[in-house]
């Protein structure tokens, strides 16, 4: 049995929610990517994979190698890329390998995109931004950055997007929904109008993945479903029966309602976004709030008369953000509980960054 703290994959769950998803997109007739970066791991791609899922989605060259050497030949780096030092000759190395799709949102990204992918196949998407305003341009933007590429030799194949304003809570998921709809198609039918062939209309996010509108996508690549979190829970996209990765933690102080965990931001991640109640939360204590969190500690209060644990006791910790507590470790635990017949899954995407 692993020391604690460590990373916890319940496989029924895990299995469960990878099903559910498949068959929601193919009830909808609409293609599933999965976001990779969420789990790094071959033996879950894998059973996305063989559920449906056309590809992966990863968020970097060095994710798109690392699932390519574990056999994946479809891949979407949803981001956009700016060739420079060895980035260029390793896409071409890749697109010789596997078929590989890239993002781009400015004129300059993808000229340059295509000054260093001469004689591949890379296929690119343009990337919009829904609401989020973070990377991509806004629908009335795509032509002229679509027309850079395929005027530079791109192959020009759709739009995406990213509704991760849809992470918040009220009627933000569906906000959020509504407007990745809206973006999309006003970006594709701009496209078909300049005479783009628009076969990908990909866009998607665990909270509103199941709100999309599939008149208009083609594709949906949510990640953290396979898994689900604390953020999910609290979103209400995801119950604490989906909750399939937990931290296992020993209590290591005890003081009143109040107790001490061997589980830090080390194992936990710090993600906290200002709507949510605590650093994450137990699984068999959903009303305990873990109220601090330090390297190798987490804080945990009860409420009063609660049943508390004691020195000793091990206890599931679910995290606020899968991805980043994935990205923390060198291996996942996975199995029907925690305990001696868990098997090592390695994540081998972890530090994949660039």
């Amino acid at each position: 049995m692993p020391d604690t703290p460590y990373l916890f994959v319940d496989v029924d769950r895990l299995e469960r929610n990878v099903q559910s998803m498949a068959s929601w997109a193919a009830d909808h007739d609409v293609v599933l990517r999965p976001h990779a970066k969420t789990h790094k791991c071959a033996e879950i791609a894998q059973r996305q994979l063989e559920a449906g899922a056309v590809g992966l989605t990863v968020a970097t060259i060095g994710e798109a190698e690392t699932f390519a050497e574990a056999g994946v030949v479809d891949l979407f780096i949803a981001y956009p890329l700016w060739l420079s030092g060895s980035r260029a000759h390793r896409l071409r190395t890749l697109a010789g390998r596997v078929r590989v799709s890239v993002g781009i949102d400015s004129a300059d990204g993808a000229r340059r995109l295509a000054a260093g992918l001469t004689d591949t196949d890379v296929r690119v998407l343009v990337e919009v931004d829904s609401g989020m305003h973070r990377s991509g341009v806004s629908p009335d933007g795509v032509v002229e950055v679509a027309t850079a590429a395929r005027d530079a030799g791109l192959d020009v194949v759709g739009v995406f997007t990213f509704p991760g304003h849809g992470y918040g809570p009220g009627a933000a998921r569906d906000d959020a929904a509504k407007q990745e709809a809206a973006a999309l198609s006003a970006a594709a039918e701009s496209l078909r109008n300049s005479g783009f062939d628009v076969t990908v209309v990909s866009g998607g996010s665990t909270p509103t993945v199941r709100l999309a509108d599939a008149g208009v996508v083609t594709e949906l690549r949510p990640g953290v479903y396979a898994f689900d979190d604390a953020q999910q829970l609290e979103l209400g996209s995801a119950t604490v029966d989906d909750i399939a990765l937990t931290a296992v933690s020993t209590v290591v102080s005890r003081s009143g309602d109040r107790i001490v965990l061997d589980a830090g931001s080390k194992i936990l991640g710090a993600d906290r976004p200002a709507w949510a109640t605590g650093y994450g939360r137990l699984l068999d204590h959903l009303d305990a709030r873990i109220v601090s969190l330090s390297e190798h500690h987490a804080v945990v209060d009860f409420p009063a008369g609660s049943t508390v644990p004691c020195l000793g006791d091990e206890v599931r910790v679910i995290p606020n953000h899968v991805c980043s507590a994935v990205n923390l470790v060198d291996v996942l635990y996975a199995g029907a509980t925690p305990g001696d017949d868990v098997e090592p899954w390695p994540v081998i995407g972890r530090g994949a960054n660039a």
